[in-house]
């Protein structure tokens, strides 16, 4: 039966990967079983839309999966897998920044191995932020989720709303090496990139949270961002707010699992403003000295080499950029070639 396998893989989706295997065998061996029982009722096979009905009963595939979580305490278990993983991407990339930022101030300050232990120290209370912030974060979402009279995936309360229908094919639609696209993922998507706003938003007032003590050694360095890094700030944060926004809206409408082909040409074109606002920078200034008349002398070519790699890092972005554009443009083209062709036959 197509629609149980259907249903069997997006549960899956969801299982603790360890157990996955087991799970879906026992499960899929239980639902057999009540299957045969309601044919044997019958005494045919189920109809389209009695077997979508005998699943609909079931619930949701999250809510089937979160029955096999442990118990969890702070998120609940329907929620807890995606918070889980968005967690573990969130400390990655948090101690990725970290590490970068502090190599750079090991290697142009005068603090030595002290600096280098601190930074070790402080590590773990960076970390212990970012979880504060991603736990708040899945905390207004599991309270949205169950006060929402929208269908949510996440809520057990909006069952009733799901539709068997829309299950995605068997193993279609995945990318080679890429799985295909859960709720789950939609919903960490969201999550890392409201984390991400957030963070970002933070720099100009709290530079601390990101940055560490690096925020104070920008202070205190000899160079201050010149008025065309701002306004790329400021591009990439309504970047951010464009694609939280899209991503938001699709889990809403529950159209998650559709194809977001346009939306990404348009990320891809605003994305590509940023790096050309610096390539196109007057005299190429991106980083300037806040007392020029006395620290040209000492620090002139320590800035010549800052905003050099400021433009050819740039440069590269913006090539990127534009070859992941021209690329989605061409599979654009592409598909609606195909299906003209397919139209006129």
């Amino acid at each position: 039966m197509d629609l149980l396998d259907r249903y069997l893989q997006a549960v899956k989706k969801h299982l603790p990967w360890k157990r996955q295997d087991d799970i879906i065998a026992e499960l899929k061996a239980n639902l057999e079983s009540q299957l045969e029982e309601k044919e044997a009722e019958l005494g045919r096979p189920l109809t389209r839309g009695e077997a979508e009905d005998w699943l609909r009963e079931m619930g949701s595939p999250l809510k089937v999966a979160a029955g096999y979580q442990r118990q969890q305490y702070l998120i609940g278990p329907a929620v807890f897998p995606t918070f889980w993983f968005v967690l573990r991407m969130a400390w990655f990339w948090v101690t990725v920044a970290f590490v970068i930022g502090h190599a750079v101030q090991f290697a142009t300050s005068s603090q030595g191995w002290s600096g280098l232990w601190y930074a070790v120290i402080l590590l773990p209370v960076v970390l212990m932020m970012t979880a504060g912030w991603v736990t708040l974060t899945f905390a207004i979402i599991e309270f949205t989720a169950a006060h929402s009279s929208k269908r949510w995936g996440a809520n057990p309360a909006a069952s009733a709303g799901w539709n068997p229908s829309s299950l995605p094919p068997v193993d279609q639609g995945a990318a080679p090496g890429k799985g295909p696209r859960s709720h789950g993922r939609a919903v960490a998507e969201v999550a890392l990139g409201f984390l991400w706003l957030v963070l970002l938003l933070l720099i100009p007032w709290q530079p601390y949270v990101l940055l560490g003590p690096g925020a104070a050694y920008l202070l205190n360095s000899p160079f201050q961002l010149g008025p065309v890094l701002i306004q790329v700030f400021w591009w990439i944060v309504a970047l951010n707010v464009l694609q939280v926004g899209w991503r938001l809206a699709d889990l809403w409408r529950g159209s998650w699992h559709e194809a977001r082909t346009a939306q990404e040409i348009a990320v891809k074109a605003v994305g590509l403003i940023p790096p050309m606002l610096v390539l196109y920078a007057r005299d190429h200034f991106y980083v300037l000295l806040k007392h020029p008349l006395v620290d040209q002398a000492r620090y002139g070519a320590t800035l010549e080499s800052i905003n050099r790699s400021i433009y050819w890092t740039a440069a590269v972005i913006c090539i990127i950029v534009a070859l992941q554009l021209a690329w989605e443009l061409w599979r654009l083209g592409m598909n609606t070639h195909r299906r003209r062709l397919a139209a006129s036959v």
